[in-house]
């Protein structure tokens, strides 16, 4: 029996199998949760559906996140099919490529900011609060951050204060939810090769500079990360 064993979870953000989302989405399968799944657009949506149907699901749902709409209507045909939702995993990022190279003060724009902070941080308060009454006592609620909130890093720009946004968000969140037996944190997982971070230029630079500085010599995994979510 699965530590998870009988738990409902939806994964928000898996685009492929270096996601982040796809390492928590196999630990949670292997724990015996019971997941569903939202894809972003068409282009991705026989891909979601290929991982669903690896982690034996079949709810798989549109959702754009930064369309209350399509939110609202997540949450309305997920509610159709659990009574309750125990996990909520929100792993989204992102920033325009021309956000992410060169100095913040030479290429950043409002509208980049925006798109930024709109999908990066206030998508995870729009999904927290349309999932809120439906939520089951001792829910938890996670999201993905990195340590550019708190440090520069090159090229990273926008996205490092969307990061703190995120993480802002993650502890006003947590505040208001508290008091309902509802957990709200974020994972700091460290830079991993996903989708999302090869829009970040000399990205691999930074993965070869991590894993010289880390104690283990090496980067962390999407397994390892997966299975820190689990916990």
């Amino acid at each position: 029996m699965g530590l998870l064993s009988g738990k409902t979870a939806l994964i928000v953000g898996i685009a492929s199998k270096k996601s982040i989302a796809y390492g928590i989405a196999k630990s949670f399968h292997e724990q015996g949760a019971k997941l569903a799944f939202t894809y972003q657009n068409e282009k991705l949506k026989s891909r979601v559906e290929g991982f669903a149907e690896e982690f034996g699901s079949d709810l798989v749902y549109p959702c754009d996140v930064a369309i209350d709409a399509e939110i609202n209507n997540l949450k309305n045909n997920l509610c159709n099919q659990w009574p309750s939702l125990d996990i909520l995993v929100h792993s989204v990022g992102y920033a325009p490529a021309n956000e992410l190279e060169g100095d913040m003060v030479d290429v950043s724009t409002r509208e980049g900011f925006q798109i930024a902070h709109d999908i990066s941080s206030y998508s995870l308060i729009a999904l927290t609060s349309a999932f809120k009454d439906h939520l089951s006592e001792s829910a938890s609620v996670l999201t993905l951050t990195y340590h550019g909130s708190t440090q520069t890093l090159p090229n990273y720009n926008v996205m490092g204060m969307a990061k703190a946004s995120l993480e802002a968000g993650v502890r006003y969140l947590a505040s208001n939810l508290g008091p309902m037996g509802i957990r709200v944190n974020a994972i700091s997982a460290g830079p991993i090769r996903t989708l999302a971070a090869s829009g970040i230029k000399s990205f691999r630079k930074m993965l070869k500079d991590n894993a010289q500085r880390a104690p283990l010599r090496r980067n962390v995994t999407i397994e390892e990360v997966g299975n820190s979510a689990m916990f």
